[in-house]
């Protein structure tokens, strides 16, 4: 909001402050004179009828007028130039307000405060008047004139609280304040580094001198599946580390960060911090303050950890960069992976992109040069990689009412005889994707989204997944009221599990999903007890195929490889072959060789083919070429508008009119937009819709979908700024949602 001026009022300091709220403007206030303010403070000020902490973005000379004034500075630590920086890119590229963005970087210091104040124990000298053994050992844990704890001394003497409070009261004991803990332990980039291989050496002396240079590049880690990338990129961190400064590690996860916590501790000597859903609110309140003030060298953490405030960040990996988890869908929607490597550009900071299925996007930058590109093409101790074999279920496919082809039962079988693991994967959670009645065929559907419910039965419930509502399984159809009519179709997870503990009743079985009660702590139990050898079949969707080394699994079985080949989704083929690939990865990871069983209906389709082939390359290439034909990423742009509402028929007119809005623009600056029904030239934007989506109705609300297409030259967003100005504002509860460069079709 522009200051407003008097006539002939003398110039005073005035700040231009952001928010963390929906808006994109700034608000001009009042900077009082016996107040010092820099840009990047934070700020308490009047906006509106409340008090509202906000940041400095500007801070001039100008005439104050009738300006509200700052009410005061906020002892948080201040956010940097280049931080600053990254809101702002990442608020033009989304076009979403700067404010939620904003937000994003400011969730963990709403409550920050100063931390409690620790007591201590000391001795004063003065003999207790009366000793005891315990007494004596308690005064012993002193000797050192070391302060400590209560419940530490109290473990240290094995005594109990009360023996230190007596202490206390004759005297020979007195309190005296500790140092306050720190938010993360000191790591040490020297306490235990890896003989590396040969080529796991070259590449790691690549990201410590791009480390070293403050290289601002982005660079693939390409290596099969357990060929190390993750020792290759530690040798990175320990550079930052040496050099003073700190680093990022983005898990697509929550669930990876077990064994990976356990590997950098090896490495490093303790853990890193932790950031993600799974950390409560007072440690991510001091983690910020920490990582905001330099003090937590590395975090680990998911998706948001990135718009975590770095005091000097010198590293960002990505981990399983082709990971779809790193795409948020709500609120600002971004691609983690692309914002990391503008941040390390605005950090002089480089940015590991690491894969063993790398997306096409990336593929391309490294084979045009804009990435550098490091590959590790063996396992780690010349392990192989598992051999792959197609069941072809047109031909030997299970019993009727089954799921496990008779070739992947015996091969199973063959291993729990020589104790090995296997590891059945299914991408698809619950008992059953759709449960209908077969006396009338009625289908259970949400009654707030146009999709199945899927049975659960370990809950008892049928479950929509994508709004989260949930009922009870009735016993009758509530169509026709005929008992036992209601047949559960297709297999999930769940339904695995009951046929393969009735074909191996002696074996020990883990079913994991992300869905299951019990939390992430449940969950990283259950994942290191798996790595530890205490189940003999694992039984997983998609959760289990990222990162996991599991050194007693020998054998792989997918259960329907053509899941996700079948749909509209233009990354289909790219994600079946990146999931299967990880998946199958799983096999043969310990001293024993390991083998993978693909049941599919189609094994001459191009992505099945590739896998049994081995031939990644061919994959690629093929898959790479039909994208530069149809002009899509990263050989053109994409983008969607998503209108909804409770009412069809608002929404469905407001994507029409947004539809004859865009149509209506004749170009701009970097754009211009193709003719309806025309063949796009040059530069020019092809607006399509609106449709209704697949989802048609999602929570309660209607959807329909525009879509355009861009050449990679255009300036799409500058259109898609036109064309929210040109359109008539949204009325009646109705939301429209931009989402540049979409991951999802849905």
């Amino acid at each position: 909001m522009p200051p407003r001026q008097d006539a002939g009022s003398p110039e005073e300091r005035v700040v231009d402050a952001l928010f963390p709220v929906a808006i994109d403007t700034l608000y001009s206030y009042r900077v009082p004179a016996d107040l010092k303010l820099a840009p990047g403070d934070f700020i308490a000020a009047p906006l509106g009828t409340r008090s509202a902490t906000g940041v400095v973005w500007a801070l001039r000379q100008g005439a104050a007028g009738n300006l509200k004034s700052v009410a005061a500075r906020r002892d948080w630590p201040p956010l940097s130039q280049s931080m600053r920086d990254f809101i702002d890119w990442v608020a033009k590229w989304t076009l979403a307000p700067r404010g939620m963005v904003l937000r994003m970087a400011t969730r963990g210091p709403e409550g920050l405060a100063a931390p409690a104040a620790r007591l201590g124990v000391r001795p004063t000298g003065k003999p207790p008047a009366r000793m005891t053994p315990a007494r004596q050992r308690t005064l012993a844990a002193l000797a050192a004139d070391a302060p400590l704890a209560k419940t530490a001394l109290a473990a240290l003497a094995r005594c109990s609280v009360g023996v230190i409070d007596g202490l206390l009261i004759d005297g020979a004991l007195e309190f005296v304040a500790l140092d306050p803990e720190p938010a993360t332990p000191q790591l040490n980039a020297d306490f235990c580094a890896r003989q590396l291989e040969p080529d796991q050496r070259v590449a790691a002396d690549a990201l410590a001198a791009a480390v070293a240079a403050q290289a601002t590049r982005a660079i693939l880690l390409e290596g099969v599946t357990g060929s190390g990338k993750t020792e290759v990129y530690f040798e990175a961190i320990a550079a930052a580390l040496r050099a003073g400064r700190q680093a990022l590690v983005l898990l697509p996860e929550i669930a990876l960060t077990a064994q990976f916590l356990d590997r950098f501790a090896a490495r490093f000597g303790a853990r890193p911090a932790e950031w993600h859903s799974g950390v409560s609110p007072r440690q991510r309140e001091r983690l910020w303050s920490a990582v905001a003030e330099g003090g937590a060298q590395v975090v680990v953490g998911a998706r948001s950890a990135l718009f975590l405030p770095f005091a000097d960040l010198g590293l960002i990996v990505v981990d399983e960069e082709h990971e779809g988890a790193y795409k948020q869908e709500d609120g600002v929607v971004y691609h983690a992976r692309d914002m990391a490597v503008v941040r390390g550009k605005l950090e002089s900071a480089p940015v590991v992109l690491a894969s063993a299925t790398p997306s096409i996007e990336t593929r391309v930058n490294a084979e045009r040069g804009r990435y550098d590109w490091l590959r590790l093409t063996a396992r780690f101790g010349e392990r192989a990689l598992p051999e792959l074999a197609a069941i072809d279920l047109r031909i030997e496919g299970p019993p009727r009412g089954r799921w496990l082809a008779p070739r992947l039962v015996a091969a199973i079988e063959a291993g729990l005889k020589t104790g090995d693991q296997a590891l059945l994967f299914l991408n698809r959670r619950g008992y059953a994707p759709l449960t209908l009645c077969r006396a009338c065929g009625h289908r259970f559907q949400c009654p707030n989204c146009s999709a199945w419910l899927v049975e659960h039965r370990f809950r008892k419930s049928l479950i929509c997944h994508h709004c989260g509502h949930a009922e009870p399984r009735p016993d009758i159809c509530p169509q026709c009221q005929e008992a036992d009519t209601l047949a559960a179709c297709g297999p999930g997870v769940e339904r695995l599990a009951e046929e393969a503990a009735a074909l191996f009743p002696e074996a020990r079985m883990l079913v994991l999903s992300s869905d299951f009660p019990g939390g992430i702590e449940k969950l990283r139990a259950q994942l290191d007890a798996a790595a530890r050898g205490d189940y003999d079949i694992i039984i997983g969707t998609q959760l289990v195929a990222k990162g996991h080394n599991f050194p007693r699994l020998t054998l792989v079985g997918i259960v329907d490889a053509d899941v996700g080949l079948s749909n509209g989704d233009p990354r289909a083929a790219e994600r079946t072959f990146q999931l299967l690939r990880q998946a199958t990865g799983r096999a043969g990871r310990g001293d024993k060789p390991g083998r993978a069983m693909l049941q599919t209906w189609q094994p001459e389709h191009p992505v099945i083919a590739a896998l049994l082939s081995g031939d990644v390359e061919r994959f690629y290439a093929e898959e790479t070429e039909q994208r530069r034909r149809g002009g899509l990423p990263p050989f053109g742009r994409l983008a969607a508008i998503v209108v909804s509402g409770e009412d069809r028929g608002g929404a469905e007119a407001h994507a029409r009119a947004l539809a004859r809005a865009g149509h209506m623009l004749t170009g701009g600056d970097g754009w211009r937009v193709a003719p309806l029904g025309g063949a796009p030239e040059g530069n020019e934007i092809v607006l399509l819709g609106p449709a209704e989506a697949p989802i048609g109705v999602l929570r309660g609300r209607h959807r329909f979908r525009l879509a355009l297409k861009a050449p990679r030259g255009a300036d799409l967003q500058a259109y898609l700024r036109a064309l929210i100005a040109a359109a008539p504002p949204a009325r009646g509860g109705v939301r429209v949602a931009i989402d540049v460069d979409p991951q999802s079709f849905m």
